[in-house]
């Protein structure tokens, strides 16, 4: 039976143009993802802003259950009260953290070199890591072999002025250095601060890029990931505390020098999940072998302790109704952002997984039976 030319000319053109929006969309999800690995430092350092703004909202909304006021003025409390407690910390243990903070590197250094000693004298080849060490002096060492100096041991004008060079070369990648931290820092501080005083604003103009149509579904999914990061940072800002107050408890009382620094870089560290406390267990552990072999295995059973508290005690009190994700898929998350992009996907892996997990637990549902207004 033949087809008429209408119907078939007909269906010829939709399937022009699926294969036309098809290939439209795989256009721009190349360019969205070429434009998210060349800028993702500049899209993660966004991100944290994100995170600083919710997590300052989070504790104003926390602050409104106890004082009923506006939220201008409860933001400006929260504000004020961490700027006089990061004050406060900086008064009264600035020296401590700063002798504490040289005092931990040298033993680091110290004991780096001791294992790397020790392992070398149980026959196993640590060359790679002096090779790597050693690369960067290699390079000068040639131009510094070919200048030949005036008589009487005084520098040839070449040494002087490559001296000089590399001199200038390095402040000036110091000083650079130190300008983009700063910088990155009150990027973030400012965005924490703008999305914590006008939260609804945001909001608002984040759903009018959804489609009309689709605008209740989108409130719902952005409001489930609004309270899920808000209770995950609240969960995450005591976690942290506690193993930071835990550790430096136990190591003061073992007799590990640079207790504070070393308490202070792990509930930094318990920032970061499952990474963040083997990190900041090894350096607990090799920090404590300069006090001796029972020093050091006392710190590993304190390491654990805080380990197993964090896991099995603080997890699942203040963090069961934030999170709910398998540890080996978490991990696994990690360690594909952190390979793929550093340092901050290593960090702010789990918050993104959050978010991940909010949305396609929404799509799983049976939408067509669930009413958004009712879920708004």
């Amino acid at each position: 039976m033949l087809v008429p030319p209408e119907p078939r000319l007909q269906a010829r053109s939709d399937m022009a143009w699926a294969i036309a929006v098809g290939g439209i969309g795989v256009v721009l999800c190349i360019a969205a993802l070429a434009f998210t690995w060349y800028y993702s430092a500049a899209i993660f350092l966004m991100f944290a802003g994100m995170l600083l703004g919710v997590a300052l909202n989070a504790m104003t909304s926390r602050l409104g259950y106890v004082l009923p006021w506006p939220h201008a003025i409860r933001l400006m409390m929260v504000c004020v009260t961490l700027a006089l407690l990061l004050a406060g910390v900086v008064f009264l243990f600035g020296a401590t953290i700063a002798d504490q903070a040289k005092v931990l590197s040298d033993t680091i250094k110290s004991q780096l070199g001791n294992v790397k000693a020790f392992l070398d004298s149980h026959g196993i080849d640590t060359s790679y890591f002096s090779n790597a060490a050693s690369t960067a002096s290699e390079g000068t060492a040639p131009a510094a072999s070919q200048s030949h100096g005036l008589p009487g041991g005084l520098p040839s004008p070449s040494a002087l002025a490559s001296s000089g060079g590399a001199i200038v070369s390095q402040t000036l990648k110091l000083l650079l250095g130190t300008i983009s931290a700063v910088g990155n820092i009150f990027i973030v501080l400012f965005l924490g601060l703008a999305f914590a005083a006008q939260p609804s604003v945001y909001r608002h103009g984040l759903l009018f890029l959804a489609p009309a149509k689709y605008r209740d579904e989108a409130t719902v999914i952005v409001d489930r990931i609004s309270d899920t990061l808000e209770r995950w940072l609240i969960a995450q800002i005591i976690t942290m505390f506690a193993v930071f107050l835990v550790t430096w408890i136990g190591l003061t009382i073992i007799g590990i020098q640079s207790a504070f620094i070393l308490g202070i870089q792990a509930g930094l560290l318990a920032f970061v999940p499952t990474v963040g406390a083997i990190v900041a267990g090894l350096i607990v552990v090799l920090a404590s072998l300069a006090s001796g072999w029972v020093a050091a295995a006392s710190a590993a059973v304190l390491f654990l302790g805080v380990h197993a508290m964090e896991s099995y005690v603080l997890t699942p009190l203040i963090q069961r109704q934030a999170l709910d994700i398998p540890p080996a898929t978490l991990f696994a998350f990690q360690i594909l952002l952190g390979i793929v992009f550093g340092i901050w996907g290593l960090t702010l892996a789990l918050p993104l997984l959050a978010i991940a997990k909010v949305m396609i637990d929404y799509f799983k549902t049976d939408r067509a039976a669930e009413d958004p207004a009712a879920a708004i």
